[in-house]
């Protein structure tokens, strides 16, 4: 598996020749609209930071878009969405996590999160994370890792951050040496032994 930071909360994560969009940038937003063929797009929020579904698809190649909380299974790949809130933006949206597992990893993407008071129905989905997406500035940073470790992930991913943000969240995680990389290239049998490692993405 192949994981790249887009910017914002947007990731492109390849598993041999199926690709996932998670969180894409739309065209309406401030920010830098990526573009690249996914198989299928995950949007978290219906905000133009996250709900850019038509930058996933390219040429003939139409992703299949999953926008809310429910059971999917495309291409083999099993997704469940789960609600929550967020006040990102300063507006109370519905805020959708989303938990997928495929080669054998389960990957749980937070979204724009902003109060770690979830559900039960939410708290039954994240169970044995191996890879944890948090927003940072959404939830804010000392709290993004508190939940983060709460969940006891193998590998913390932090996203929607600033420099200064960024820098608090290590911190707290007494990691501030921890260099952006620019990809995440992992197995299964990679995982073994971690518990809570924290990886910075540099967005490309």
């Amino acid at each position: 598996m192949i994981i790249t930071y887009q910017g914002v909360q947007s990731f492109k994560v390849q598993f041999g020749d199926t690709v996932l969009a998670f969180d894409p940038v739309s065209k309406e937003s401030k920010h830098k609209a990526g573009s690249f063929g996914a198989d299928i797009a995950l949007v978290s929020v219906n905000h133009p930071d996250m709900n850019g579904a038509s930058q996933a698809s390219r040429g003939e190649k139409e992703a299949f878009v999953i926008s809310g909380p429910g059971e999917y299974e495309v291409q083999g790949v099993f997704v469940r969405g789960a609600a929550s809130v967020t006040n990102y933006s300063g507006e109370a949206k519905i805020n959708t996590i989303y938990s997928v597992s495929l080669e054998g990893m389960n990957i749980c993407f937070l979204g724009a999160l902003s109060d770690p008071n979830i559900s039960g129905e939410a708290k039954e989905s994240l169970d044995g994370i191996d890879i944890l997406f948090v927003p940072v500035d959404t939830l804010g940073a000392a709290a993004a890792y508190k939940f983060a470790v709460s969940l006891e992930p193998s590998i913390i991913i932090p996203m929607n951050f600033g420099d200064a943000s960024l820098k608090t969240f290590l911190k707290e995680g007494g990691e501030e040496s921890v260099k952006p990389t620019d990809k995440l290239t992992i197995k299964k049998k990679d995982l073994e032994g971690k518990k809570g490692e924290i990886i910075v993405l540099e967005a490309q």
